[in-house]
């Protein structure tokens, strides 16, 4: 599947080092704990690697043609260590990537981009869900350090 469309982007910049990110990052389940549209992840038995199949349920928001709380399926598209991660969902239609650069002071600066056509962005909602993320992945940083 080829994804032909457009692209949003967001960047943030998060109170961690770069491996650490990575460490959260690198654990399949704790990816429903910073992308808002999924609340559960069972990852497949070859973990976080490239070509990985993990099923997903999303949340309690439908989108056009998806009921709340849904099953659905997201390959693995990425693993580049401490770098990048990407994946392609498989029922919305859109792939995903998140990618790590040092930032000053020891944070790091992370790009979060989705692809996807515009009409799978309005009728899935999912313009402001990098957005969205990188909040939710700041949170997890911030409070981390905080310990």
């Amino acid at each position: 599947m080829t994804i032909t469309g457009v692209r949003i982007e967001a960047q943030r910049e998060l109170i961690a080092a770069r491996g650490d990110v990575w460490e959260l990052l690198a654990e399949p389940r704790h990816l429903s704990d910073w992308w808002p549209e999924y609340t559960i992840v069972r990852p497949d038995r070859r973990g976080f690697a490239e070509g990985a199949r993990w099923q997903v349920t999303r949340g309690g928001s439908p989108g056009l043609l998806r009921r709340p709380g849904g099953d659905g399926l997201i390959v693995v598209t990425a693993v580049d260590p401490c770098f990048r991660f990407a994946w392609r969902d498989l029922q919305q239609q859109f792939v995903a990537e998140i990618r790590l650069e040092p930032a000053p002071d020891g944070h790091t600066r992370t790009t979060l981009t989705i692809e996807a056509s515009p009409w799978r962005l309005v009728a899935e909602g999912l313009r402001p869900t990098p957005r969205q993320a990188l909040a939710r992945l700041h949170a997890l940083c911030q409070t981390a350090a905080s310990l």
